[in-house]
């Protein structure tokens, strides 16, 4: 299905779960499929609480998933101890992985490797710690607890999330194929008639990739439209200072007058002092950009940049902004009468 934003319609919430034999049909009876995870997660508004002795982690995000899931996500592969064994998944066991911003949390100065934690008030042994992996629309990726989902449907089972499974194909280039041979299955195991409309949605990698386009396109246009307003209401200040200073250097420029400068060599004089205001505001925005992005791959994985088409663009638009708002006190000083200037006390 193409990816949609906003609420869900009355059919998307009146649709029926995917349970555990879906996925069990689909690894036996897609022969595309290369591999399977399951995922589920306790409702967001009940998280349980995440402890070790005195120490806590506040609001960690608590999900529960197979032995599969590090096969499935190798980017979330354990920096230390191991995964999940499929005994564990089957006999419910109480064992934990913490993410980067938990384990730090809750074991500031030890390893957390072996130790036992409280999750929602039950004991759990902490088997390994997750690689960092840093935030995503504004969402830590570190602050998670991943426990056996047989284990989260035992001692969590109030307001589960609905059941998603992730899928890699054995065959990259047969995406479509696979997808179309896991909809076939579902749409015969869900009893889907052949002219109703799947009661399941299906993502790929592009369809999430369009939904980050989205998004991005979104807050670059409410960027644009803020800094717009920014750039209005600060070529608006530096008019009424270049005014001010007009006003305050009336006798300077009936002098230059009286000793032969030009109308446009004070349109000149104002317009280049106008630009070099705007444009140091510009050099000091460009020095905060760099030390922005320093604290950002210091503080996160992320390959926080400037690149130097925005340094250029964001100079350049920030002297056109000194040049245009400056043209008119420019011109009010190089239409004043030298004599009534010479008056000006």
């Amino acid at each position: 299905e193409p990816v949609r934003m906003g609420n869900l319609t009355e059919e998307e919430r009146q649709r029926k779960d995917l349970a555990i034999e879906d996925a069990e049909a689909i690894l036996n009876e897609c022969p595309l499929v290369g591999g399977l995870t399951i995922q589920l997660s306790p409702d967001f508004f009940r998280l349980p609480e995440v402890k070790y002795q005195n120490l806590k982690s506040d609001n960690a995000i608590l999900f529960g998933t197979d032995d599969n899931f590090f096969k499935v996500y190798a980017i979330y592969l354990p920096r230390e101890g191991r995964g999940f064994t499929t005994a564990e998944i089957r006999h419910k066991a109480r064992v934990c992985l913490l993410g980067s911003e938990v384990a730090e949390a809750l074991f500031p100065h030890s390893n957390p490797v072996g130790k036992d934690i409280r999750i929602g008030g039950e004991n759990f042994t902490v088997i390994g710690v997750l690689s960092k992996r840093g935030q995503m629309f504004g969402q830590s990726q570190d602050n998670i607890v991943i426990i056996p989902y047989s284990s989260l449907m035992k001692y969590f089972p109030y307001d589960l999330s609905s059941l998603q499974l992730t899928m890699t194909p054995k065959d990259p280039t047969k995406v479509e194929e696979t997808i179309e041979q896991v909809t076939n299955l579902l749409r015969v195991r869900r009893k889907v008639p052949p002219n109703k409309p799947n009661d399941f949605s299906i993502y790929t990698q592009e369809t999430l990739l369009t939904l980050y386009n989205q998004i991005t396109g979104a807050a670059f246009i409410v960027m644009i439209v803020i800094s717009s307003i920014g750039l209005l209401v600060g070529g608006i200040g530096v008019m009424n200072i270049m005014l001010v200073a007009v006003k305050e250097r009336t006798r300077e420029i009936g002098i230059r007058k009286a000793i032969g400068a030009r109308a446009r060599d004070i349109v000149q004089q104002f317009l280049i002092e106008a630009v070099f205001l705007t444009g140091l505001g510009g050099v000091i925005g460009i020095l905060a950009g760099f030390a922005i992005a320093l604290i950002i791959r210091a503080a996160t994985p992320l390959p926080a940049a400037v690149s130097w088409w925005s340094v250029f663009l964001g100079l350049s638009v920030s002297m056109a902004v000194g040049l245009f708002f400056g043209i008119f006190p420019a011109q009010k000083a190089a239409r004043m009468d030298p004599i009534v200037c010479l008056r000006y006390e």
